[in-house]
């Protein structure tokens, strides 16, 4: 596995992240636009959708880059710990960290007997990762460096920060939907001011489109996030197997993570996209495709076994 291949897919990887956030942006542009022609009823006017459109995400934006990693660790029930009080998390913490040439991130364990770990934060020198004391409990050394490899992987990938700015902008597709749908309810149906003639036929058509998409976008939104989100554990993995050069650990660790019968609590359908296996396991069952946050575990495990023979299957690029 040479290290060019890696480096390249990382690229590519975060290149398609930026072209997706552009994607998202153009999104909520073209929802707040049309929103604001549909209620005003002329283009000038629909700037102010427009405008909307881009305070809300703004403001949605700046609270949770700043503040949505403390928001995620206290929904998820975890505590810092220092290097007296887990040292064994700590220290393959540090040595994945060393290895990957990242900073040291804070370490956090939330008290939980169902084996599971996940990452957060805005970038490197801002990432926290999470540990269940199952985890600790039930998985070797060599797992646990797999598992802790595969969160550095997601810090060094920039995947925390990507995480972090499509939820925003799912957040805020919801948001301006919610609030142009509910609109139309409270308001009997009616948008701004009416016009007469062409405009008025144009206003019509413009708020048709408006409800279509108002239903539509968030919809959309969620499925895009999805999509990538999948893609981005494959190459977790992948650079998880580069740093410690060792895919049995995370192979074994994912097998035993998903084989356990203990329900993590602490997790909800808000936080179960950021963890190593999705701890909602009764619905990873149940939904399958596009609608999944996480690739099939299996599948996860077949690449990594793979990998112990040598090979790089092309689904983890």
């Amino acid at each position: 596995m040479d290290r060019g291949t890696f480096r390249d897919r990382i690229a590519v990887n975060r290149r398609n992240s930026v072209f997706l956030i552009l994607c998202f942006l153009a999104l909520v542009a073209v929802l707040g636009y049309v929103i604001g022609y549909a209620w005003i009823g002329d283009p000038t006017g629909a700037l102010f959708g427009l405008g909307l459109a881009f305070v809300v995400g703004t403001i949605s934006g700046l609270i949770t880059y700043y503040g949505g990693d403390r928001m995620m660790l206290a929904a998820s029930r975890a505590h810092q710990v220092t290097h007296d009080e887990a040292p064994v998390l700590f220290n393959v913490v540090e040595e994945m960290a060393l290895a990957s040439g990242l900073p040291m991130p804070k370490v956090y364990i939330i008290e939980d007997s169902a084996p599971n770990a996940f990452a957060t934060g805005r970038d490197p020198e801002h990432a926290s990762v999470a540990a269940t004391t199952g985890l600790l409990q039930k998985l070797d050394r060599d797992e646990l460096q797999g598992v802790m490899a595969h969160e550095m992987a997601h810090v060094g990938n920039f995947d925390i920060r990507y995480a972090m700015l499509v939820g925003i902008l799912v957040g805020t597709t919801v948001l301006i939907s919610d609030f142009f749908l509910r609109g139309l309810w409270f308001g009997g149906g009616r948008g701004g001011g009416r016009r007469e003639g062409g405009g008025g036929q144009i206003q019509l058509i413009m708020m048709v489109v408006a409800i279509v998409l108002a239903i539509l976008a968030p919809l959309f939104a969620r499925l895009l996030q999805l999509s990538i989100s999948r893609q981005r554990e494959y190459l977790a993995d992948a650079t998880a197997v580069r740093l410690t050069r060792n895919p049995k650990g995370l192979a074994d660790a994912l097998a035993k993570i998903s084989d356990d019968k203990e329900v993590l609590e602490a997790a909800n359908r808000a936080t179960a996209h950021l963890y190593i296996v999705n701890p909602v396991k009764s619905f990873e069952k149940r939904v399958k495709g596009l609608f999944s946050t996480h690739p099939p575990v299996q599948e996860r495990i077949n690449i990594l076994r793979s990998m112990e023979t040598g090979g790089i299957p092309e689904t983890v690029g």
